[in-house]
């Protein structure tokens, strides 16, 4: 049974590539490289062409043909995701249109000052809300907490063909749950704590709820931490729409102290409403409901 490892795909050659056609080419012709490179994960990366076509055809319902159709889109879909996040950190925001769904929301979240949560997940852009925020002039410092292990040399060269560099903070999960504490410090200044609420470690917490028709797990942390912390609560995605526009939407969450259970099985009515909405950018590559054999 896979389980997701907290890396991700791609090499420094491949990024260098994409890069080199935005800047030269324009973002539409790195899409169009992108075809020979979904081609390409289409016809070898069988375990994940799997676990995307079980998402398709056992959860979503949709027939073998659409399905199989669909893992080529899914592929593609995660590659433009890519490269609007670099083109946008390139300097090329311009190039895309965005859209702020419920964005009085996170305004109104902060305005008793004592900082808040943001839920997210493996879906649409999220590394690009930042970008959202700087356009509605929203500063507030936002932190991310992740257990990330993506090769840092990637992260480096993408920083390093930014037009400027990220504000937002990483804070690291540690065994000696000293994350705790830069959590607390982070929203005693009136700062936002960001988790995405879809991948769990093997070993480590979890909580299940039902997503699309089946059981599954999902980290325990993101919602024991924010249901104990009496702060505000909103689920956050960046999707991605046709003709290079995006679109944030912001709902607030409605919380019960110390009941994880409930927030998590809030969050998991809200994900699944956007993942009938936007079917194909569903970006988890292992064998999230533990159903495949």
């Amino acid at each position: 049974m896979a389980k997701w490892t907290g890396k991700s795909r791609g090499t420094l050659m491949g990024y260098r590539i994409f890069v080199f056609c935005i800047k030269n080419l324009g973002v539409r012709t790195a899409y169009g490289v992108l075809y020979f490179v979904s081609a390409w994960y289409f016809l070898f990366l069988k375990k994940s062409n799997r676990y995307v076509f079980y998402y398709f055809n056992k959860r979503l319902g949709w027939h073998s043909l659409k399905s199989k159709i669909g893992v080529f889109r899914n592929y593609f879909v995660f590659g433009q995701t890519i490269i609007d996040k670099t083109a946008i950190g390139a300097g090329l925001r311009d190039s895309f249109t965005y859209e702020f769904d419920g964005i009085d929301h996170l305004r109104k979240m902060m305005d008793d000052r004592r900082g808040g949560v943001l839920i997210s997940a493996h879906i649409g852009n999220f590394e690009i809300a930042e970008r959202f925020f700087g356009e509605i002039d929203f500063n507030y410092q936002i932190n991310l907490v992740t257990t990330d292990l993506e090769h840092s040399v990637i992260k480096e060269y993408l920083e390093s063909v930014s037009d400027r560099k990220s504000s937002v903070k990483f804070i690291f999960i540690k065994e000696d749950m000293s994350h705790i504490f830069a959590i607390n410090e982070a929203l005693s200044n009136n700062e936002l704590i960001c988790f995405t609420g879809d991948r769990y470690f093997e070993g480590s917490k979890f909580l299940e709820a039902d997503l699309l028709g089946r059981k599954a797990k999902f980290p325990a942390g993101p919602f024991l931490i924010a249901s104990r912390l009496n702060v505000p609560v909103a689920y956050v995605y960046v999707m991605k729409e046709p003709d290079l526009h995006y679109h944030l939407y912001t709902r607030i969450a409605q919380v019960k102290h110390r009941d994880a259970q409930g927030l998590l099985n809030s969050y998991v009515q809200n994900l699944e409403s956007m993942l009938k909405k936007y079917p194909l950018q569903w970006f988890n590559y292992f064998d999230f409901w533990e159903d495949i054999d």
